[in-house]
């Protein structure tokens, strides 16, 4: 819960779950259920904010620094899994940064991996592509739109994907096998912030299609994200971005792939100033793109 005016962020998919007719609500730790109504959602990220409805006497979850989080830290996952309400699981960060892509709502994908490069929008089409916080805490469906805590109760995540075993040929297994992930509250606070006031969310736009690559660093080779294309009148272009530049890291935080890379840009918000590190023909350089609002479809 957000706040005391009965605002509660969880997924989009959890939210959208049984289409335009379902009537959803929420049903505090204390017994309590309310009616509750969608205010905002944001498939790109897939979060979604809903409001209760008539509730009263409601006490705020405490929200921390998910940029503070460190690896090895214990922290504890709040859920539903299997329908079994009120469970904690308990585990340690395993990862940051971890780049995840999952489907959006409607299981589209769309061929540019950046989401930007085209114009596209910020839709329902998009691949939800998260800068993850990656734990071994047991997570499993249910725990979608739950909470990732720290020791100190602070809320520093939204779980929201996992990998199984049954995602791999030949394996029946799924649910949990130490793989959760979840989406770092400051991203997911500034989506919900935007949510509530708009119904929507902006989102960052760099104006670039990516693919993977390899970069020479010595006698040794590095990950990349390498750009295919550049859109004019772009912040990419307005920073000197070009066809064959090999982004390597992004504020000093490493990129090794394209999917790396969207993930580190769609985190930041819009007028973030950031530092893409690249190389261009075996020489490394650092440029300042100020990023803007992603355009609408047809610009």
């Amino acid at each position: 819960m957000l706040d005391d005016a009965g605002h509660v962020l969880t997924n989009n998919h959890v939210a959208s779950a049984g289409g335009s007719n379902a009537k959803p609500q929420v049903t505090l730790n204390d017994g309590r259920t309310y009616d509750a109504s969608v205010v905002g959602t944001d498939p790109s990220t897939d979060l979604a904010v809903l409001k209760m409805s008539g509730a009263t006497d409601l006490t705020p979850a405490t929200l921390g620094d998910s940029d503070a989080v460190q690896v090895g830290q214990n922290v504890m996952a709040v859920g539903n899994p299997l329908g079994l309400a009120g469970t904690v699981t308990t585990g340690i960060v395993s990862a940051l940064d971890r780049p995840v892509t999952t489907s959006s709502e409607e299981e589209q994908q769309q061929s540019d991996p950046f989401g930007q490069g085209q114009g596209g929008d910020s839709s329902a089409s998009d691949p939800v592509v998260t800068n993850a916080i990656q734990t071994d805490a047991a997570v499993n469906p249910g725990n979608s739109g739950g909470a990732l805590v720290d020791t100190s109760g602070r809320v520093v995540g939204i779980p929201s994907s996992i990998a199984s075993l049954g995602q791999s040929a030949g394996s029946s297994q799924s649910g949990s096998i130490g793989l959760g992930f979840s989406i770092p509250i400051n991203e997911a606070k500034a989506i919900a912030d935007q949510a509530i006031s708009s119904g929507t969310a902006d989102h960052p736009y760099l104006g670039v299609t990516l693919d993977d690559g390899t970069v020479k660093d010595g006698t040794a080779t590095r990950a990349a994200a390498v750009v295919q294309t550049v859109s004019s009148g772009t912040p990419a272009a307005n920073a000197g971005l070009r066809q064959g530049d090999a982004v390597i890291a992004v504020n000093g935080d490493p990129v090794n792939g394209s999917e790396s890379l969207v993930a580190q840009i769609r985190e930041k918000q819009v007028g973030a100033k950031v530092e893409p590190t690249t190389v261009r023909s075996g020489s490394e350089r650092k440029v300042s793109v100020t990023l803007t609002k992603r355009p609408t479809t047809g610009q």
